[in-house]
C-alpha cells in the first residue's frame, strides 16, 4: 500500500464523490496510509460506511455554495483528488453520431466533468501551503485526448473531458506562480469496474477491466511519484503521459 512518503508532513487529504466506486476505494487507501492524517470525503449523499479518519461532508459540485459550506473550519489540505464524473444517465447516453447531440445532455456533461472540478479547484487552493508539496489531482479520461481520438462518438463526454485538462493545464500554470510546490493532474483510471463503465464493459477485455481498489491503488502511486515537472500533464493509471 502506498504510503505518500513524497509529502513532507502527515497528510490532511479531500477526496470529492467519495461515494462513487473509485472515490471510495481512494478514500479507504488513504484511510488506512499512516503517512495521512485525516480525509475529508465528500458525496452528494454520504454513505454509511466508515473510517478511522475520513470526516464525511454532503458537497454537490454543481451547488458552489454546498463546496463552501463543506470546507468550513478546513484550513489546510495537501491532497485533493476530485473523483466525480459523468457518462451517462437513465434516459441521457453517451452520442454515437452528430444526429443525436442534445443541448441539455451536452450542458450536465460540462457542469459535471469540468464546472464542477474547477469549482472545487477555487475553494481549495486558498487552503494549499505556497511553502509546502501538495496535489490537486482530477479524474479525467483518455477519449477526452484529442490525439487519441480514433473511433469518434461521445462527443459530449470527449468534450468536456477535453475541457477538464485544459483547465488543470491552465491552472498548474498560475499555480508554477503563486504556489510552486503544488503539482496539478488530470489522471486517466482505467476501464474501471463501476455503474459509470458497465454498460460498455462487452467490449472491453477482461484483463483490461480494473477492480476499483486496484485503480485507487495505483493512482495513489502516480500522485506520490508525480514532481513539479508532471504539474498539468494528463497521466494514465501506469505514470505515462496521454497527449492533450
Amino acid at each position: 500500500m502506498h504510503s505518500l512518503q513524497s509529502f513532507a508532513t502527515p497528510v490532511q487529504a479531500m477526496v470529492v464523490g467519495a461515494s462513487g466506486a473509485i472515490g471510495s476505494a481512494i478514500a479507504r487507501r488513504l484511510d488506512k496510509c499512516a503517512n495521512v492524517a485525516n480525509i475529508l470525503a465528500t458525496a452528494r449523499k454520504p454513505p454509511s460506511w466508515r473510517g478511522d479518519k475520513i470526516t464525511w461532508r454532503e458537497l454537490d459540485i454543481l451547488n458552489e455554495q454546498s463546496i463552501s459550506t463543506a470546507l468550513e473550519s478546513v484550513d489546510r489540505l495537501d491532497l485533493v483528488i476530485v473523483a466525480t464524473g459523468f457518462l451517462h444517465g437513465s434516459s441521457l447516453q453517451p452520442e454515437k453520431t452528430w444526429r443525436s447531440l442534445d443541448a441539455f445532455s451536452m450542458l450536465l456533461n460540462f457542469e459535471i466533468n469540468c464546472v464542477g472540478p474547477a469549482m472545487i479547484a477555487k475553494h481549495v487552493l486558498p487552503r494549499i501551503s505556497r511553502q509546502e508539496r501538495a496535489v490537486f489531482a482530477a479524474l479525467s479520461a483518455r477519449v477526452g485526448s484529442n490525439a487519441d481520438n480514433r473511433l469518434g462518438g461521445w462527443y459530449s463526454y470527449r468534450a468536456s473531458k477535453a475541457a477538464l485538462n485544459q483547465f488543470m493545464k491552465t491552472l498548474s500554470i498560475e499555480l508554477a506562480r503563486s504556489h510552486p510546490h503544488c503539482v496539478c493532474l488530470g489522471l486517466h483510471p482505467g476501464t474501471v469496474n463501476s455503474s459509470l463503465s458497465k454498460p460498455f464493459q462487452t467490449s472491453v477485455s477482461p484483463e483490461q477491466l480494473i477492480d476499483p481498489a486496484t485503480a485507487a491503488e495505483r493512482l495513489l502511486e502516480v500522485i506520490d511519484k508525480s514532481r513539479s515537472v508532471h504539474s498539468g500533464k494528463f497521466l494514465s493509471w501506469n505514470g505515462a503521459v496521454i497527449p492533450p
